[in-house]
């Protein structure tokens, strides 16, 4: 008889090739119903790219949501980071591109924990309380005499190679490495999950709760940063409106997360996302090519399946988020 840890790898190689098959089904099923367009390489290679921006964010929320924590201002963060990176990539190049997203990203989430650290606000109070105020910026960089020129220019085509293929690919792929290494074989990704099972009993092992969830916003500030690279990279131009609608941008990284939260169990959670994110979005490309209008039914949809995924995925959660 196999021993029980052989039984559980063979389960798992049969999950992983009826998830894999099913996967494929579905995808031949959606070229049929969209007139043999959908696996054209062009269409999927669009879907990859639109992919690749959304990850890192839904990355950035599994070590977010592994320590407890979530943080409503990451669509603002992503605005102002999208116009560093356009601005800056139009005055220096590519490097500029790279700088202007990463530092910015980096920068306001880093600050943002340092908020929900030492405040004693409750992350999701004080998230929707700087989703506001980086709106509120945003939109006095667009009104301004000063920069509403910068930043109503769109960024140049040349710049714009980090949001297409092979590049965006490529960086999906080193985020994942590095991703899934400190996530799941580094003393911090251990502490940060030890951190959302139970704060008091990983202050009572001895881990440094503040200092963890400083390196959290570190982590989640490069990820977001890398974001606001490739979102800038494939639009070109990033828009800016108040009340709360950069809440909008983290939908769908949201619905890759909770989406990846139901497959856990077999596959890990870093893995699981960038599969998730091509599942959605082809989803979303289906019902393009089916007439279903954007920002309508499409966001109706998108709201059933954070639904639907987050009763699903959290069915063996116990708490709240902080």
């Amino acid at each position: 008889m196999p021993a029980n840890g052989e039984t559980r790898r063979m389960k798992n190689w049969v999950f992983y090739i009826i998830f894999a098959a099913v996967i494929a089904a579905v995808l031949v099923i959606f070229h049929f119903i969209s007139g043999r367009q959908f696996l054209d390489w062009s269409n999927v290679k669009g879907i990859i790219s639109r992919s690749a921006y959304p990850c890192f964010i839904a990355w950035g929320f599994c070590f977010l949501f592994a320590c407890g924590y979530t943080d409503m201002s990451i669509g603002g963060v992503v605005v102002l980071g999208s116009f560093a990176s356009c601005i800056l990539g139009n005055w220096f190049g590519l490097p500029g591109v790279i700088i202007g997203g990463l530092v910015v990203g980096l920068l306001l989430i880093f600050i943002n924990f340092l908020i929900f650290t030492y405040s004693g606000i409750p992350s999701w109070i004080a998230g929707i309380s700087l989703a506001m105020i980086y709106e509120a910026l945003a939109f006095l960089l667009k009104i301004s005499k000063g920069t509403k020129a910068l930043i109503s220019t769109s960024l140049a085509k040349e710049y714009r190679i980090l949001g297409q293929l092979p590049w965006c690919l490529i960086l999906l792929l080193i985020g994942f490495v590095i991703v899934y290494f400190i996530y799941n074989r580094t003393t911090v990704g251990l502490n940060i999950r030890a951190l959302g099972g139970n704060k008091d009993v990983a202050e009572k092992l001895g881990i440094n709760t503040k200092k963890t969830l400083l390196f959290v916003g570190l982590i989640a500030g490069i990820l977001v940063g890398v974001s606001c690279v490739l979102q800038q990279s494939y639009a070109g131009q990033t828009t800016v409106k108040t009340g709360l609608t950069s809440i909008n941008m983290i939908f769908q990284p949201l619905a890759i997360y909770l989406l990846a939260q139901i497959i856990r169990e077999r596959i890990n959670i870093v893995v699981c996302v960038p599969i998730c994110a091509f599942i959605l979005y082809s989803i979303f490309n289906l019902l393009t090519m089916l007439g279903v209008p954007s920002g309508t039914l499409q966001e109706a949809f998108l709201g059933a399946f954070i639904v639907i995924f987050g009763i699903i995925g959290s069915r063996k959660v116990k708490g709240v988020v902080k």
